[in-house]
């Protein structure tokens, strides 16, 4: 049975991928500000674990809002970086690339210390993975560390630190900002495995 993950080169998903080693890598350039240090992370990740990578475009950037779109922020967006429906979008394409790849599980790295988004509760993501697994194909969506903190995962994963230190957490850019949610996220994890 043929697995996948959405890589984006951030923390979690870089962390499930080695703890899970699925046999395809998924990324994406949706047109988010740090897409080509997103792609370039999850690229060396997924050669040095030995995961054959794949990377689709998908121009939506005049969609997003918030940091990750460098735009204004919609009032009632829970956190800066909310891009809207960005988690739901990102599975339906990233299923129709596993599907092609006769992928039957499509893993996402969503955790339990995800919080102020809805696209990260347990509840969507069995909503959304109901949903996909009743088109053609049987694929089944998870998120095996939605259980887990990002910390508890990183020590279930016994994940190196220095494949740790080479991800990319930013929400703002390509070089890392220091003060997003995402890279704040970033420096309190590598402080506490270092």
């Amino acid at each position: 049975m043929a697995t996948a993950i959405l890589l984006s080169g951030g923390i979690d998903s870089v962390t499930l991928a080695f703890w899970k080693r699925p046999d395809y890598a998924i990324t994406f350039d949706y047109g988010q500000a740090p897409a080509k240090t997103e792609l370039r992370v999850s690229r060396h990740i997924a050669a040095e674990l030995g995961i054959v990578h794949h990377f689709a475009r998908t121009e939506t950037r005049a969609l997003g809002t918030g940091l990750l779109a460098n735009s204004d922020q919609i009032s009632y967006a829970p956190t800066p970086e909310w891009w809207p429906f960005r988690n739901q979008f990102l599975v339906t394409v990233g299923a129709m690339v596993a599907i092609k790849l006769g992928v039957a599980e499509l893993m996402i790295g969503i955790v339990k210390s995800d919080t102020g988004h809805v696209d990260s509760t347990p509840e969507f993501v069995h909503l959304l993975g109901n949903l996909v697994s009743l088109q053609e194909g049987g694929l089944r969506l998870t998120a095996p560390a939605h259980h887990l903190t990002t910390k508890e995962l990183v020590q279930q994963s016994k994940i190196p630190f220095e494949l740790l230190a080479e991800t990319h957490s930013c929400h703002t850019g390509n070089l890392a900002c220091g003060s997003c949610r995402g890279c704040l996220k970033q420096i309190e994890i590598l402080d506490a495995f270092s």
